[in-house]
């Protein structure tokens, strides 16, 4: 497993004590090394993500919301093109129409992944995505989905949608127009991220580990304060 983000300011020794001004206390500045992959995935490269990692990803995505996913999974209508490898992005861009009738991103901002949590398995399983992007992360059924099918859950940083935008070429393919935003965007991008690997394949979670590290550190602090 690589290093995770997480622990580069806080491995050996120096994180025991109080912060200082030397080296140890510039941990959190350290840049993790950067994987870069292209969408869509094959199974092979999804499999082989593990928590830890830093990616940024070349080729296309895919953009998607609640109306969509019910309309999929709720009403049954199958999407209108093959999402085989898929990256799905939890986003409703904002988007500027031109006059060639093609929409422009203004703003790709990402939103809380949980609201959505009950469509994991289908994406994953029905629809053949191999990861999903989003903020907040997802429950421990859809990490075993995930597990399952091989496939990732992909932290992005919230409050950054203004870069991240930058890094969308071009708004390719719009499906479910009717539900504008929520529709089905298909999108190019190019250096897209950073992403985190936070819920890989294997079952690992970063949401759980921190979680389990945060409880540690709380008993450990009752314990010297005496509660």
């Amino acid at each position: 497993m690589p290093t995770a983000w997480w622990n580069m300011a806080s491995e050996g020794p120096a994180s025991e004590g109080p912060a200082s001004d030397g080296p140890a206390s510039e941990g959190a500045s350290i840049e993790a090394p950067v994987r870069r992959i292209t969408g869509p995935l094959d199974s092979v490269t999804s499999s082989a993500l593990r928590v830890g990692e830093v990616l940024r990803v070349d080729g296309v995505i895919w953009a998607l919301r609640d109306a969509t996913l019910i309309r999929i999974f709720d009403e049954g209508k199958a999407p209108p093109v093959d999402l085989t490898g898929a990256i799905l992005l939890h986003s409703a861009p904002s988007i500027r129409k031109g006059e060639d009738g093609h929409y422009d991103p203004v703003s790709v901002g990402t939103t809380t992944s949980m609201r959505m949590d009950r469509f994991t398995r289908g994406c994953v399983e029905q629809l053949g995505a191999r990861a999903i992007v989003g903020k907040g992360g997802l429950s421990r059924t859809s990490g075993e989905s995930l597990q399952a099918a091989g496939a990732v859950y992909l932290s992005i940083v919230g409050g950054a949608a203004s870069p991240e935008t930058q890094q969308v070429d071009a708004i390719e393919e719009t499906y479910f127009e009717d539900l504008l935003p929520e529709c089905l965007w298909k999108l190019r991008v190019s250096n897209f991220g950073p992403l985190f690997v936070t819920m890989d394949s294997t079952g690992a979670s970063a949401y759980e580990e921190v979680a389990r590290r945060t409880e540690e550190r709380r008993a450990k602090a009752e314990q010297i304060l005496g509660i």
